[in-house]
This record gives C-alpha cells, structure tokens and sequence, in this order.
C-alpha cells in the first residue's frame, strides 16, 4: 500500500477538504456522539450488512430518492435512544439556515445511526434523554483537528475482550484523490489476534500508526466467541459504524457502490464481522472536487476506503484510554511493557 498510496498530512477523514469534526460524550453514562459536519453540502450513500442497525433518514440516500444533499451525518451510542443526537445537530443547522429547501424554510438532512453501548459500565439511569444535547454540543465544537478512541460516540464502545474507541485515517491517491474514514469500533468480534497484542489490521499500517508490532508471527488464528462470557458480556449486542468520504465527484449510486467496497475494512479489521448482532454500517460521501478520469478511479477510491477503515478501526482500539467502571481492558493496559 504504502508503494501507491500516501497518508494525509492530518491522517483523519477532515484531509477531506471542506468537512469538520465535533464530538461530545458524558463519562457518566460512558457514552458519547461524534458529528462529520460539510462546510457545503455534501452527496452521500450508505450501505448495511450488519443484522442490527439503527438509523435515522438513511432512505433519502438511495440513488432514487429526490434528496441528493447531506448537511452533517450523526453516529452516536446508545441504541434507539441515541438517534436523537440527530434532534440536536438538526436544530442548530436550522438556526444556520441549512437544509434542502422547502416552501417553508430549509430543511436540514442530517442521516445517521446508532451503536450498542448501554451495558458498558455507565450508568444509563437517566430521567430525560441525553443524546439531543450531546448532538447540539457535538455540533459545536467541529474542527479540522479531534482526538482518537474514547471520545465522542467511541468513549463507550467495546470490542470482543477490549475496548473499542473512535478511530480515523486517510490516504492520498497518486491522482491526488483524498480518502478519508471516520469508525466507532465496537464489534462483535475481536480487532486483535489471541493474546491481545497484534492487530489484525497489521499488514495495512502506515508508519506505525497503531504500535508497529507487525502481524502476528502465530499462523492459523482463530477466535471463540464463547471468550465473551468470561467478560460476563455475552449477551450484548454492538455494532461498527463508519463514514467514508472522498472529494472526488460521485453520484449517488456511486458513493453506494464505495460504501460497499468499504465493508471489506470491516472484514479485514474485525473477526468475525458483519454478523446477526452487528448494526455494520457506513455511509459514504462525495465533495465533488475531482472530477474521475475512468471507472478505475472509482475502484481505487472504494478499495483505499476499506483500507482507510481496517486502519481506522485499529487505530480506535489503539487510542483507548481506560476509565473507572470499565468492563474491559484497553489494548494499551495489557501492552505498555511489550
């Protein structure tokens, strides 16, 4: 990889030209939101192949639909009770006159999902949802720059047997494409081979981004699940939701076709992925800034996406900080002596 691509100066989904980050969280509750937020207006897709999603307007993505422009994409944790961080982010986007144009007013788009974190060791004994206002304040603090793993709709988020975390990369194409990713790792499966040292997303590393171990020396890894219950976690659900975003200009159909190709990060990242308790899922958007000069662009832009996202899940998992209550490790805890 490192022979074709290059990493972006900032190595996080804001090289993408014209786009911004904000998160917020709340350490009682052990969880958080994370908002992509467009100077401009941005074209987006999306793709599911997980078994347990949660979203909110993801219909107005597909390539039939009338919508063609996005203002913000929310991922949040809490379950169904966190899609409406979309509430908040929508309000404040409507006090900025931002939306598709109705008769009445604009009409903010803001599609997004959801993750699984409720049973992490937080305490979710609230009276009145959280996630609206973490949304509002996620919004506001949007930068160029942010911070990786337990942060925004990462600070909750769990893996196998450690935690997960916000994670984000990039890559520069030869034909000076920029590809960017944005995940909150937190799935069924494990991001490390057994013993918790090497990532599975080894091969792909970019100058030591997530520790510089290399692949696991062992051959014929595997993993039970069953592992879970020693964690006293088997019953609980997760999910591994991304944005993926290129400056190039796509239509509709195919930032849905990137998105797809995209999944393969996943699957390289997590094992296993995609599975019935997973809500994997990954919107992919298009600036429009670079015109494609054949449908090979196209390919190339979708395979150095899934790349961007096994790195961008590693690093999530790498970033994680520990916290009081956690139910699991952080990768740095069972490895700042190796």
């Amino acid at each position: 990889m490192n022979d074709v691509f290059k990493r972006g100066p900032k190595n996080l989904i804001t090289d993408v030209s014209g786009l911004l980050v904000g998160n917020a969280q709340n350490q009682i509750i052990k969880s958080g939101v994370s908002v992509l937020y467009g100077v401009n207006p941005f074209l987006a897709g999306i793709n599911v192949m997980g078994g347990a999603p949660g979203t909110r307007e993801t219909d107005l993505l597909s390539p039939d639909k009338i919508v063609q422009m996005v203002d913000a994409i929310v991922l949040s944790g809490g379950s169904a009770f966190g899609l409406d961080a979309a509430s908040g982010v929508t309000d404040e986007l409507k006090n900025k006159g931002r939306g598709f144009p109705t008769s009445a007013f604009p009409v903010p788009i803001v599609p997004s999902a959801i993750l699984y974190d409720l049973n992490n060791g937080g305490d979710k004994n609230w009276t009145i949802n959280p996630y609206r206002k973490l949304g509002t304040h996620a919004l506001k603090s949007v930068s160029k720059d942010f911070k990786l793993g337990s942060i925004g709709a990462g600070l909750g988020a769990n893996t196998l047997n450690l935690k997960g975390g916000l994670g984000s990369s990039s890559v520069i194409l030869e034909n000076g494409i920029t590809v960017g990713v944005i995940v909150v790792a937190n799935p069924v499966g494990s991001v490390t081979t057994p013993g918790e040292k090497y990532f599975w997303a080894a091969p792909f590393e970019i100058n030591n981004e997530y520790g510089g171990l290399g692949p696991d020396p062992a051959t014929g890894l595997g993993r039970s699940l069953n592992s879970r219950k020693r964690t006293g976690m088997a019953e609980r659900s997760n999910t591994t939701i991304a944005i993926v975003a290129t400056n190039a200009l796509l239509d509709k159909a195919q930032c849905q076709r990137v998105a797809w190709a995209a999944h393969d990060g996943i699957g390289r990242a997590c094992i296993p992925a995609h599975t019935p308790s997973d809500g994997d899922l990954i919107f992919s958007l298009a600036t429009g800034e670079k015109s494609l000069s054949s449908n090979h662009d196209l390919t190339i832009i979708g395979h150095a996406a899934s790349l961007c996202l096994t790195r961008a899940i590693a690093r999530g998992v790498y970033a994680a900080t520990a916290a009081t209550n956690d139910l699991l490790p952080t990768w740095s805890e069972l490895n700042s002596k190796a």
